[in-house]
């Protein structure tokens, strides 16, 4: 097979793991020579060094990105009667960890050419119930969030950060994770720093949310008494395994930021012109969690790169308002709803080539219209 004819996955999280498998064997073989596989001396450790790599004075470490931002929110007291502003463009998880602790989603719309929250349609949601604004860090790029901090700060609103796809994407100089009250991690594997299955974070500077988040998720119970219960809690932990993977991965963090940077670049400087790459704002340095481009027919061009042996994905073609779970939500968001349609997202991974880069953009060119 020549390299013109290999296949070119939509991720390769395989070979992303080859290159750090003398790590991870020793992570887990330590963990498991030690046996404390909850709350072993490997998930402080990650905790404080996630913590310090993205500015923050704490990190708590829980189950999954989804419960991070319902755990943010009911330790803020978000509940009953509030509404929470959410950007149509987004993981349903944003969404979900609204409703979860009772409160309503309130959806906006998105900038056209991010297609990251639109503070303008943020302005124009507020009510006298909003309690919260989730800034959502789409593809690995930061929300503009000097305008939402200010936005928050003159409404009297808690500014939440959801960086699932964000880990080390940086605004003006400053790592997500640290322009809100609170932020919240995803480590689901295929995210640019990942576990091998679930895993998340809490990351803030707010010492008493830290400590009321960290309560949640160990069902309620007070910190150094395990048989008294203070708050009805939960189970969400990210576990002593998981928290050693991460922790061996972290330092490779930033150069595998590094390269999907470059792997971008080269992918804005092939692309025909068809296919418009999401725009990146002057302030920003991205991380490129996904390489997502907009185009006028989705069909055909999937199905030039499925032809080809090229994989690609859909981030995202139903909007949350537009899904059945929130239909009591809807209102009609036309930036979100068009982009819908033309959004896919081409393969984006550190072990990526450059020469995989210009075949898929000679795919890309070669189709007919």
């Amino acid at each position: 097979m020549t390299a013109a004819d290999r296949a070119i996955p939509f991720l390769d999280l395989a070979g992303a793991h080859a290159q750090v498998r003398e790590e991870l064997d020793l992570a887990w073989k330590t963990v498991l020579e030690h046996g404390r596989f909850v709350g072993g001396p490997e998930l402080e450790r990650f905790e404080e060094q996630f913590a310090h790599y993205c500015g923050a004075t704490a990190c708590v470490g829980v189950a999954n990105g989804t419960d991070a931002l319902e755990l943010i929110l009911a330790a803020l007291g978000i509940g009953h009667g509030d509404e929470v502003i959410v950007p149509g463009n987004t993981f349903v998880a944003t969404a979900e960890a609204v409703c979860a602790v009772g409160a309503r989603p309130r959806f906006v719309d998105v900038c056209p050419d991010t297609l990251l929250i639109d503070p303008a349609a943020v302005d124009a949601a507020v009510t006298r119930n909003t309690a919260a604004i989730i800034a959502v860090h789409l593809y690995g790029q930061m929300v503009d969030v000097h305008c939402l901090t200010a936005l928050a700060r003159r409404h009297g609103l808690a500014l939440v950060e959801d960086a699932a796809q964000a880990h080390g994407a940086r605004w003006a100089g400053r790592r997500a994770g640290t322009a809100g009250v609170a932020a919240g991690f995803s480590f689901y594997p295929g995210k640019n720093l990942g576990a091998l299955g679930d895993g998340g974070a809490v990351v803030t500077s707010d010492a008493e949310l830290a400590r009321r988040v960290r309560r949640l998720a160990n069902h309620g119970r007070v910190d150094g008494d395990r048989y008294r219960h203070l708050d009805s809690g939960r189970n969400s932990r990210l576990d002593t395994l998981q928290a050693a993977v991460l922790s061996a991965k972290l330092h490779r963090l930033d150069a595998d930021n590094a390269r999907r940077r470059e792997l971008m670049a080269h992918y804005r400087e092939g692309l025909p012109p068809f296919c418009v790459p999401v725009a990146v704002h002057p302030a920003a340095e991205p991380v490129h969690h996904l390489a997502v481009v907009q185009v006028a027919d989705r069909t055909k061009v999937s199905a030039a790169l499925s032809a080809a042996g090229i994989g690609w994905g859909l981030h995202y073609p139903v909007p949350c308002h537009q899904q059945p779970a929130f239909a009591e939500f809807a209102e009609p968001l036309p930036v979100v709803e068009r982009a819908a349609g033309r959004v896919i997202s081409l393969p984006m991974f550190p072990s990526l080539t450059t020469d995989d880069i210009a075949r898929i953009c000679d795919v890309l060119r070669g189709i007919s219209w």
